[in-house]
């Protein structure tokens, strides 16, 4: 399940610089569809075993809260292409 064209944000660099790289933007959006296919999925397999549909929700809100940057301290260096 693809997002319409142009449904995703324009991707800018930490300085604020928009991505020019369209391979770069290709992946970064195709990762985004696959994981909005997957969230949907888990949405509705959620919601026809009975779970409650806020409480899924609330749950992938915290799962994507969650996730950690591993490159933290090598981006602050200015070590990412």
């Amino acid at each position: 399940m693809a997002e319409p064209q142009g449904a995703w944000p324009v991707w800018h660099d930490p300085a604020g610089k928009p991505l020019s790289c369209r391979d770069k933007i290709k992946v970064l959006n195709e990762n985004l569809d696959e994981i909005k296919g997957m969230a949907q999925d888990a949405l509705e397999d959620a919601i026809l075993m009975g779970a409650d549909e806020a409480q899924i929700r609330a749950t992938l809100a915290r799962l994507v809260d969650g996730l950690v940057n591993p490159y933290r301290d090598r981006m602050r260096k200015g070590q990412a292409s």
